[in-house]
């Protein structure tokens, strides 16, 4: 095996994909059980699609709340103890999920899994990114997300299996969550600190202020761009395809939709799309080439999404897929983010970036799309008006915002901020 594949390879990058496939395991298993869970505890159909929401929105408003304090003590104490503590948090949060009675503690224990999901996919991507050789940097932590985002796939299986066709059989799939996490802790061990953190050691360079994002212009026009560039992923994975059950019925789509398995197959893309993107940047020698051209697939699928009227749901099903496809740039958006800030601040934004795109869903997404939704009234079509309208201008957003984004292919971060 070449250097270069090794490197590929390597202890790092393999267990950050595996600690990243565990992460996205629990952090998409809610809205794959979202509707067994919900029903098993009286809710009605109704009542599943409003509360459903309602707990997703507090889910990601933990994950907001989580990156900001874990990105802070990433670079304060380190990489690795924020892995750790992180793991053993989402870990417990997940057991508890599967001892749930009623919806307030369904939403607790869901707030708590994410604050501590929050901490593992900057944090791996920051180690990862100051592991890999600059010319590499881009393969390696497409690996991470390539291999991690296959965890939404396991997910779905492991919830054909354990929920049975009376709902039941739910709570094991937490349970299973929460011991992949702990042993995630064992594959751990081995990983080496950061040297790039290492060598802040015992000097006076401020690390982790969070205000040094919002107290220089081009500090804070970088941060907001990156964040702002994701805004379409959690629009098709949180509005589309979460909800394309409603979706499909109000397009008169034949068959019945299934969200857990849309989401499935979009992951399943989404794997291979992230991979995929970073073999593209290395070809292009580009980060923001390879993102316009995934952001024009996402666009296009979106459109195709909206044209499903009267079709089947193995149709929409394809169209999930290529749904997946374009939105596979999460790594290396993670990794754009990394890249244009020094080592002192650098994994206080690769883990509050990731975690306030989440958060957008909760923020900007889900109320866009609800005062939207409430302007139709009665509109028998107003999820679909809602939804078109919602997403012409989230992508517009992000496009204005990726045209506003440094190249960064090829950057040395070996550098701090002032």
């Amino acid at each position: 095996m070449s250097k270069r594949s090794a490197l590929l390879f390597s202890l790092p990058v393999l267990v950050g994909a595996l600690g990243y496939f565990v992460d996205v395991y629990d952090l998409l298993l809610f809205s794959i059980i979202r509707i067994p869970s919900l029903k098993s505890l009286g809710l009605t159909a109704d009542e599943v699609n409003k509360r459903g929401a309602d707990i997703l929105w507090i889910q990601m408003i933990g994950l907001l709340i989580g990156g900001i304090v874990w990105g802070i003590l990433g670079d304060k104490m380190g990489r690795l103890r924020v892995l750790f503590a992180s793991i053993i948090l989402y870990s417990l949060g997940s057991i508890a999920n599967g001892f749930v009675h009623t919806v307030g503690q369904y939403e607790l224990v869901r707030f708590v899994t994410g604050l501590g999901l929050a901490g593992e996919l900057g944090a791996g991507i920051t180690l990862v990114s100051e592991f890999m050789p600059k010319e590499r940097r881009g393969l390696g932590t497409s690996m991470v997300a390539g291999i991690g985002l296959s965890g939404a796939v396991f997910a779905y299986f492991i919830k054909v299996w354990c929920v049975g066709a009376a709902g039941e059989g739910w709570r094991t799939c937490y349970f299973i969550g929460g011991g992949l996490g702990f042993l995630l802790l064992f594959l751990r061990i081995g990983v080496l600190e950061s040297g790039m953190f290492k060598s802040m050691e015992g000097t006076k360079v401020q690390r982790g202020n969070i205000l040094m994002l919002f107290t220089n212009g081009v500090r804070f026009k970088k941060y907001l761009t990156a964040i702002l560039i994701a805004l379409p992923n959690w629009y098709v994975i949180g509005i589309l395809i979460t909800f394309s059950n409603k979706f499909a019925e109000q397009m008169k789509v034949q068959g019945a939709v299934d969200p857990g398995k849309g989401i499935m197959v979009a992951y399943a893309a989404i794997s291979v799309g992230d991979i995929a993107i970073g073999f593209l940047s290395q070809s292009l020698k580009s980060r923001k080439k390879s993102l316009w051209i995934f952001h024009i697939i996402t666009a296009l699928a979106v459109i195709a999404f909206f044209n499903l009227q009267g079709q089947t749901s193995t149709m929409l099903y394809i169209v999930c897929i290529f749904l997946g496809l374009g939105t596979g740039f999460w790594a290396m958006f993670v990794t754009m983010a990394a890249e244009q800030f020094g080592t002192n601040i650098r994994a206080t934004v690769a883990t509050t970036v990731p975690n306030m795109a989440r958060g957008s869903l909760s923020l900007v997404v889900i109320p866009l799309f609800n005062a939207l939704l409430a302007a139709q009234g009665s509109n028998p079509t107003g999820y679909l008006r809602a939804g078109w309208i919602s997403g012409v201008i989230i992508f517009a957003i992000a496009f204005v915002a990726l045209a506003l984004t440094e190249e960064t292919f090829g950057k040395d971060l070996n550098y701090i901020e002032q």
